[in-house]
């Protein structure tokens, strides 16, 4: 199953770790410091324009032509659309 996280960017639902809702998540320190350092790493991706209200964290699976390896990659992106709608989406709460 695919979760539609805005603009033209889906995921599939088993790369998706956590949604979070951003307003809340960033009156954390820490939270704010896990937030700087994905963005210096370049793990950030912006879906829209618009003021994010949520952030999803994934982690994809890449394979590596040449030695056949699998690498996980930590992305996390930042969407216009809500926590609670991204997460019945989902299906992680009921609706």
């Amino acid at each position: 199953m695919f979760l539609h996280l805005g603009g033209e960017i889906a995921v599939h639902s088993s790369e998706v770790i956590a949604i979070l809702d951003i307003e809340s998540t960033l009156k954390s320190k820490d939270s704010k410091a896990f937030l700087k350092i994905c963005k210096e790493k370049g793990f950030i991706h912006k879906i829209t324009n618009e003021e994010p209200r949520s952030f999803v964290i994934t982690e994809k699976q890449e394979h590596l032509a040449k030695s056949g390896n699998r690498i996980r990659k930590l992305v996390i992106y930042y969407s216009p659309i809500s926590a609670p709608t991204l997460q019945k989406r989902a299906a992680f709460i009921p609706e």
